[in-house]
């Protein structure tokens, strides 16, 4: 322990400081900053533009008697770090007080890969894993350390003064930086402490100095692998590249880091750069990240400019009490229209995933405008499908990240709800059951293939269910959905089911569903048409190159997920649903939404229109040609059924080819019929007529009250007298 203690304990809830270590300011750190618990503080050192000995005037506390003492060196208690030296402030000056700073400048675009591998350059990396194009915040490594994917970049060991440069390709107005340690499952590297350089032709450079002391400006940075810390400029530099320059790193690790950059453009009037590329859209659409609040707003504005086709309903509250709104958008909002499908999107599954939350908040205005506006289009979309948006499952996490924002609200915090529930691993594990019966030889006969029921044990009382989780089951049960997308982020490709691995532990292995086919096409509908993915010369975004498969995968095959959304909603209901993670960023700034908006909007408008594929049709009962609901629709060559609605009314996605389709319901008599579906637009219409088994006929005469014929009154005691 120190022997003395700082006697900053009145100032220390106001500007962040801790008693065991001496303030940011006192340090000649970054004002607004704190100084990272694992730093190590050693004298400075005689370089020529730094002083041999500071001297810093201490006003300490020892039992209860105030003293002023000198002291030469400020060293922190526990195992020392590698370091270089930290300049101090000089003597006679005194503590002040930070006022709080925001970042005004949106970030560069390490994390969301606008800054390219070749803007990157450092003086050194240790493998090819861990270079600069690897500094980037928040990248995720592989599982294997020394791999071709590392999580961060870190300098060699010998290397005495390592740096990470970022090339703007413009002057820009840095205001700011963000900084990680290295993601990894073995190890524990991070930078607690660095300094900044800039320049605008990468030969001359100028530091980042102190106001107060004219030094060398050392930043504190971090004290984990993982949470983000930010540090903003004493005063904003124009420049075209930025050094970071590690002084101090985690004893037993190396100097690694990954970073963000925050910049702002700034004008060129002479046209001395290239212009610079514009995030932007031609959508007169509301850019922004809604919270709660704002999210009930936005949706309120959309209702009333577009009353006739939108109505917001909720379908239960978080453990919060967060209402979970839904916006329906139809010609008929309200009803289920005979005949017209059921799609929805949800998003905000994990909260800090908020890309798909404002993409769905920018659907339901650019669905709403182009009505309006009578684009053809939209206009067949709402009157031939009813669509239904659920921004946030999530919302309590999202508010968690919400209040972090998007540049340090790291890679995992608000995931979950206030339970500490992952959305996404809380529905019934219905695939066991399933495939327990497969391998008995029960399915489809004794056990059904589709509408499996809920287990008991997901029922009780005591059953670990997030109230999230519920209301989404049970406006499953209550609308016939037919096609579903959950938007996730953090990654860009599109995963299908099974989710869950057929072999018990496993952590990854192939395990396509009996509608493969299907589930790859819708997969590939939305990937093919999604700008960013599209992009053959973009880079993976952390250690897995999903281009190389057309940007779709097996869920199971990528990692395993028990409990998945996915699963549940194919297995419990009729709904064929798949994840798309959005984009390598979780939470985008704002400014880059524009830009995210015109990369996904094709391809959210063409998903849905995927629910036209396969065929479609009413069940009737053939003597009433009243729809029967719960009607089973069963496609020889696949394991995989479908039932009606209550009116009737069914849909059935398949790729194009020739079908032997069967019909059947309790009571009647099956029919089949050969269904051929095309390439043309469209559902092709299959409907069925059913007739009535005599036996059916006879409960419904006995159920009537009616009498019986005399020959089949006997005929039925002579029955029960052999069966007696």
């Amino acid at each position: 322990m120190w022997g003395l203690l700082l006697a900053v304990t009145a100032l220390a809830p106001s500007v962040g400081l801790s008693l065991g270590a001496p303030s940011a300011s006192v340090l000649g750190l970054a004002p607004g900053s704190t100084l990272a618990p694992h730093s190590s503080l050693t004298q400075p050192s005689t370089k020529a533009n730094e002083t041999s000995e500071q001297h810093v005037r201490l006003r300490v506390i020892k039992k209860k008697k105030v003293i002023v003492k000198k002291r030469k060196k400020l060293r922190q208690p526990g195992p020392s770090v590698t370091a270089r030296p930290l300049v101090t402030t000089s003597p006679g000056k005194t503590l002040t007080l930070p006022e709080k700073q925001e970042p005004g400048c949106p970030p560069l675009g390490l994390e969301s890969l606008r800054v390219s591998d070749s803007q990157l350059e450092a003086s050194s990396s240790q493998s090819y894993g861990l270079g600069p194009h690897r500094g980037r915040l928040n990248i995720q490594s592989g599982l294997e350390d020394g791999d071709l994917y590392d999580g961060a970049w870190c300098a060699e060991q010998q290397d005495t003064e390592p740096w990470l440069q970022v090339d703007a390709k413009n002057p820009v107005r840095f205001s700011g930086i963000v900084t990680q340690g290295r993601n990894s499952v073995w190890r524990y590297d991070w930078v607690t402490s660095y300094k900044v350089q800039f320049s605008n032709d990468s030969q001359t450079w100028w530091k980042s100095r102190n106001h107060s002391s004219g030094m060398d400006m050392v930043f504190p940075a971090n004290s984990d692998p993982e949470t983000p810390v930010l540090n903003l400029l004493p005063e904003p530099q124009v420049a075209r590249f930025i050094r970071l320059l590690p002084q101090t790193w985690f004893q037993k690790g190396a100097p690694c880091l990954r970073a963000e950059i925050l910049a702002c453009p700034v004008s060129d009037p002479n046209d001395l750069f290239p212009e610079a590329h514009t995030l932007g859209s031609a959508d007169s659409l509301d850019f922004r990240h809604h919270n709660y609040k704002a999210m009930r707003k936005l949706m309120k504005q959309v209702n009333e400019q577009c009353p006739n086709i939108t109505r917001i309903y909720s379908i239960g509250k978080s453990h919060q009490g967060l209402k979970l709104y839904v916006m329906e958008m139809s010609d008929q909002p309200g009803e289920h229209e005979l005949g017209e499908p059921e799609v929805r999107y949800v998003a905000g599954m994990h909260g800090n995933e908020a890309l798909g939350r404002e993409l769905l908040l920018l659907l339901m205005q650019f669905l709403c405008h182009e009505f309006l506006r009578g684009n053809p289009r939209v206009t067949r979309l709402l009157t031939e499908t009813r669509i239904h948006l659920l921004p946030s499952m999530n919302p309590d996490g999202y508010e968690i990240a919400y209040h972090r924002g998007s540049e340090l609200v790291g890679w995992a915090e608000g995931r979950w709800t206030h339970q500490g529930i992952d959305l996404n691993h809380n529905f019934a594990d219905l695939n066991t059951p399933l495939w327990y019966a497969e391998d008995d030889g029960l399915v489809p006969h004794t056990v059904p293939n589709h509408h499996l029921p809920l287990p008991t044990y997901y029922t009780l009382p005591n059953a670990t269910v997030a109230p999230e989780t519920w209301a989404v089951i049970k406006w499953m049960k209550r609308i016939p959905f037919v096609l579903s997308a959950n938007l996730h982020g953090g990654e860009l490709v599109v995963s299908y089911p099974f989710d869950m691995t057929r072999t018990p532990w496993a952590a990854r292995e192939l395990t396509p569903t009996p509608d493969d086919a299907v589930f790859r096409w819708l997969s590939t509908v939305y990937a093919g048409t999604n700008r960013v993915m599209q992009d053959t010369d973009r880079r993976p975004c952390h250690s897995q190159d999903f281009s190389l498969h057309g940007n779709v995968i097996n869920g199971a095959d990528w990692h395993t997920v028990p409990g998945s959304m996915n699963d549940f909603s194919y297995l419990h209901t009729n709904c064929f649903e798949v994840t798309v993670e959005l984009s390598c960023d979780k939470f985008p700034h704002e400014k880059e939404l524009p830009q995210e908006w015109e990369n996904n909007k094709d391809a959210l408008l063409t998903y849905l229109e995927q629910v036209r594929m396969g065929i479609a049709g009413v069940v009737r009962d053939k003597d009433t040609e009243l729809g029967i609901a719960d009607a089973v629709i069963a496609v020889e060559g696949i394991n995989h059924d479908v039932t009606t609605a209550w009116g009737g009314d069914y849909w059935r996605l398949l790729t194009p080819g020739d079908y032997v389709v069967a019909a059947s319901a309790e009571g009647y008599h099956t029919v089949k019929q050969h269904c051929q579906v095309t390439f043309e637009e469209g559902p092709v219409p299959c409907n069925f007529l059913l007739t009535k088994t005599p036996k059916q006929r006879l409960r419904e005469l006995l159920a009537a009250g009616a009498k019986l014929p005399p020959d089949l009154r006997r005929k039925l005691e002579r029955l029960r007298g052999q069966k007696n």
